[in-house]
């Protein structure tokens, strides 16, 4: 069996963020107190239940992520394209109502819209070639 990289520059587009994705999930699951910092985000001393979420969520990412990259099917894609845009509709939710209207909410949002753009892009045909 051979490692698969796309050659059609949207499908390229979209393996390039569930890389990301999986790049993201790992740092998460592996290093969830530099990826906390980074987030802004603190576990409460005495509970270690907290590293154990961070841990998990970057399970789900790295899952998820190295599934698109490993199956490559234009559902897989679609399903990535449309988690992150409900993730993105999450944190304009967040900046409108919870008072999250900071420079950390609007460059994770920015993330997200592109991550959501990218897969959803090749799969309803915007970027062909």
């Amino acid at each position: 069996m051979e490692f698969y990289f796309p050659t059609e520059l949207g499908e390229q587009l979209a393996f390039c963020s569930a890389a990301f994705t999986a790049l993201a999930g790992f740092i998460m699951m592996f290093a969830p107190g530099h990826a906390f910092r980074l987030l802004g985000l603190q576990v409460q001393e005495g509970r270690p239940e907290g590293y154990g979420e961070g841990r998990s969520m970057g399970g789900f990412y790295l899952g998820f992520g190295l599934s698109a990259i490993l199956l490559a099917q234009d559902w897989i894609y679609m399903a990535l394209g449309a988690s992150f845009s409900m993730a993105a509709f999450a944190r304009i939710i967040s900046i409108l109502s919870d008072k999250g209207s900071n420079l950390v909410s609007y460059l994770l949002l920015v993330v997200q819209v592109a991550l959501a753009a990218l897969p959803m892009l090749y799969v309803f045909g915007f970027i062909q070639t």
